[in-house]
């Protein structure tokens, strides 16, 4: 891309226990490729040249992010990570602002089980909201035909996928603006469950911006296994 693209600061919320995936430890430490999934997730932001610096939100107690390689990276800072995401980012939001980060400057928040994002994925997200006024995130259209079910599990409606996307990572949003839509979320109990839809109950309308659908969270087994049968090709 020809354009200047914004500097920005990234915040990896990475204190979840990742329970579906029913391993001895959170799934962000699981091995992906010789490294680490969560190691894999900073990659990404590490190698661009435009990052001015990384958060990466852990539990208190975590045993397991000290012995990475990268724990002891200067441009790598540690919060301590909330009881839900929206904590962990607020957490995260809290130390920047502490040290004198601007409320305009950007923020791209992304999944610490999401090692797949592709460069051009993360320069373009950049590009397209570089002056928008409200931010953004990666997204893809949904493809297969989607149902609504009642409560006894069966179909209620057929919707509309024309409409639906599927939420992935980074998001990017001013500082300010997701600092005080994460805080005010909280006070008022709102269940949050990414930054977008913090922004989004604050009354704005964030841009989708579509990206590749490889760029999966690991969440179950099958994905960890998809993603290892992936870049063996590579190699």
């Amino acid at each position: 891309m020809n354009q200047t693209l914004p500097a920005f600061w990234a915040v990896i919320p990475a204190a979840g226990v990742g329970a579906r995936m029913a391993a001895d430890r959170p799934k962000q430490y699981l091995q992906l490729g010789g490294q680490t999934i969560l190691e894999h997730s900073l990659d990404c932001f590490l190698d661009h040249p435009r990052v001015k610096g990384v958060v990466v939100s852990v539990a208190a107690d975590d045993p397991y992010w000290p012995g990475l390689r990268c724990a002891s990276d200067t441009r790598i800072q540690r919060a301590e990570g909330g009881r839900e995401r929206a904590g962990s980012v607020l957490n995260a939001l809290l130390l920047l602002h502490a040290q004198g980060a601007a409320d305009n400057d950007w923020v791209l928040v992304h999944d610490a089980a999401r090692p797949n994002l592709a460069r051009s994925d993360l320069d373009r997200l950049l590009a397209e909201l570089a002056d928008d006024p409200v931010g953004g995130l990666l997204a893809v259209p949904a493809r297969d035909t989607l149902k609504r079910a009642d409560a006894n599990g069966r179909v209620s409606a057929t919707i509309d996928r024309s409409t639906v996307w599927q939420a992935y990572t980074p998001q990017m949003f001013r500082l300010g603006a997701l600092h005080r839509a994460l805080a005010d979320s909280l006070v008022a109990d709102v269940a949050i469950t990414d930054e977008s839809s913090a922004i989004e109950w604050a009354g704005q309308a964030p841009r989708l911006i579509e990206g590749r659908s490889d760029n999966i969270k690991v969440t179950r087994p099958e994905d960890l296994e998809w993603l290892r049968q992936r870049w063996a090709k590579r190699g």
